[in-house]
């Protein structure tokens, strides 16, 4: 069972939660469209991997005013 609060010292708690500060996402520049992503992912902008295109991005078509 947990520990009431006050009954945990205020270091004992903090040393708790030193491992759940974030972190930064890493980038890397996409060798194909040169954009930031993820490293070891399919780039969103031009849906290449390791400069071959792995999926066909459909392109969105504007409509025509009538």
């Amino acid at each position: 069972m947990p520990v009431p609060a006050k009954r945990r010292s205020r270091s004992r708690g903090r040393r708790n939660r030193a491992h759940d500060a974030l972190t930064k996402n890493k980038l890397v520049k996409c060798p194909k469209c040169k954009k930031p992503t993820i490293p070891h992912r399919v780039c969103p902008n031009c849906g290449s991997y390791k400069g071959k295109e792995v999926i066909k991005l459909k392109t969105k078509k504007k409509r025509e005013k009538k």
